[in-house]
């Protein structure tokens, strides 16, 4: 799996990572990032849980993010 989005960014020439990429859709962004952070902040599940979860999917999907 390659860490290069598909999609190009918006702006010619920027470097095609996921927040250049995800600038095509700013509302839908801003909602990802609520989201993202209430994962992160609330929930059944420690925090430190979820981190050690986060490390090994990047790790079996090879994501380099």
């Amino acid at each position: 799996m390659s860490t290069r989005p598909r999609i190009e960014p918006p702006v010619p020439g920027a470097a095609a990572d996921f927040v250049a990429v995800m600038q095509h859709a700013p509302a839908v962004t801003a909602a990802f990032f609520d989201l993202y952070a209430e994962f992160w902040q609330r929930g059944v599940v420690p925090a430190r849980l979820k981190e050690i979860v986060r490390l090994r999917n990047a790790r079996v999907t090879d994501c380099g993010y």
